[in-house]
């Protein structure tokens, strides 16, 4: 009864508190200059402003090619640019910072560490096997060992400067900035997808997004195929490089924190919002090569994948043209011819006032 009687009370107080209520205020009128209104235009005027627009990248067909670019198939044959089934080494490597960390790992850290491994060992066995209980039965009282205690203090001294040398060095190279004719490619990360941006170029930018299977996509998409690349590695475009040259590398994000990774390059720089990294590296092979995202960055994290496919510089420069840019040094084109003069009777509106609208 008594939750009858608070709606019937909230059913008759409701009128008055609507009534109650300011009423929203107008929007307030939008003010907007218009145009002089314009009688005829001469054609040539149109034309000349369509000649002046800027260039746009061809079409791509079903496989990503492009007038002058056909995407480079990866070497299946010999895991180029990707992981290999039971491999337990790094991958090989392209660039110069590449092959010098994996020479620090296969010619210094792993044999240290199987020579000290294998010390341990064999010292805990002799201690076993020497000082147990029924082999000595009465222990040893020495507390200080002067030539025990020096070694085991300068050995793994001098160990630390063995490792300490050549890792300084490779942290000093990877740091090491770009020569100022480096070719700039930014790469943003969304999610989840790379977008990458080339300022010497014109600055347009591609959108790179995983390829889904065949079964996976609608009648007409474009699906992953052998030569885009491996099962979840592989994009639909590709972040196209030259080979032989030195690249300056920038990365950033959009939304939250990502990382740019490419093991067969030895590179992995973080994308991070509001920042940009940057980091130098030379391919000394064209290829193929696969990355993903190493950064922790959603629910498809494992479906970021990135490409980077080094061309002959030849090959990129077309590679370029192609999605509409321009080589730098590229002499600009022609200016536009000037627009035709208009009969007496024909009025055309005040460029000024046009482009304000």
């Amino acid at each position: 009864m008594l939750k009858k009687l608070l709606v019937v009370f909230a059913a008759m107080t409701m009128p008055s508190l609507v009534m109650a209520q300011p009423a929203n205020p107008a929007p307030a009128p939008l003010t907007k200059e218009v145009a002089a209104p314009v009688v005829a235009t001469p054609v040539a005027a149109t034309t000349a402003a369509d000649a002046a627009a800027p260039a746009e990248a061809a079409p791509k067909s079903m496989d990503g090619s492009l007038p002058g670019y056909t995407p480079m198939r990866p070497n299946y044959e010999d895991s180029v640019g990707m992981p290999k089934p039971k491999e337990v080494d790094f991958q090989e490597q392209f660039t110069e910072n590449g092959q010098y960390a994996k020479w620090i790992n296969n010619a210094i850290l792993l044999p240290i560490i199987t020579i000290i491994s294998l010390f341990v060992l064999g010292l805990l066995l002799w201690v076993i096997v020497r000082f147990n209980r029924r082999a000595n039965p009465v222990p040893s009282k020495t507390t200080h060992n002067t030539f025990i205690e020096v070694v085991w203090t300068l050995v793994p001294v001098l160990i630390l400067l063995g490792i300490a040398y050549p890792s300084l060095d490779l942290l000093a190279k990877q740091f090491k900035p770009a020569p100022a004719d480096a070719v700039t490619i930014k790469a943003t990360g969304y999610q989840w997808y790379w977008g990458y941006t080339y300022p010497d170029h014109g600055g347009f930018e591609v959108i790179s997004n995983m390829l889904k299977e065949e079964d996976e996509v609608g009648k007409g998409e474009r699906f992953r195929t052998e030569n885009d690349g491996p099962k979840l590695l592989a994009v639909d475009n590709r972040m196209v490089v030259p080979a032989g040259v030195p690249l300056r590398i920038q990365t950033t994000a959009a939304d939250v924190i990502h990382a740019f990774a490419v093991p067969s390059l030895w590179f992995k720089l973080d994308a991070v919002p509001g920042r940009l990294n940057e980091k130098s590296i030379t391919i000394t092979k064209p290829g193929v090569y696969f990355g993903q995202c190493s950064e922790l960055c959603g629910a498809r994290h494992a479906f970021m994948p990135l490409v980077v496919e080094a061309l002959p510089p030849a090959q990129f420069a077309a590679w370029v043209k192609a999605q509409g840019g321009s080589m730098p040094g590229e002499e600009k084109p022609a200016p536009a011819a000037p627009a035709a003069t208009a009969t007496p009777n024909e009025t055309v509106a005040a460029p000024a006032v046009a482009a304000t609208n």
